[in-house]
């Protein structure tokens, strides 16, 4: 499944990246503390986190994760915005929970 695809099936909305809509997503990680990000998440993985600073797109950049979603309603800060479409990593959000998003992405992963 793309981060596109993704995107559509779950009503997600785009704050920036767009160029990188077409990923193809691996699977998910969850967690909102950066060091076990970069510890444990994957290649290829999406991430869903309620952390909107700069820094979630510096380990995303690294870890090569294709997105970065972000939950209940949190919205990103100028840079971070500005990092996710230099680096061409889709920066999405929802007004989900991280239990109620991460349930329905297993579902359509599985």
């Amino acid at each position: 499944m793309t981060v596109e695809q993704l995107k559509e099936k779950l009503g997600l909305k785009v704050f920036g990246g767009e160029q990188g809509l077409a990923n193809e997503i691996s699977g998910g990680y969850v967690s909102d503390l950066l060091s076990d990000v970069m510890g444990n998440a994957d290649t290829g993985q999406i991430w869903i986190t309620l952390q909107t600073h700069k820094n979630v797109m510096a380990i995303a950049s690294l870890k090569d994760l294709v997105a970065i979603i972000l939950v209940k309603n949190h919205e990103p800060e100028e840079d971070t915005l500005a990092q996710s479409n230099e680096e061409g990593i889709p920066l999405l959000g929802t007004n989900m929970s991280t239990f109620e998003l991460s349930g329905k992405i297993y579902e359509l992963l599985k």
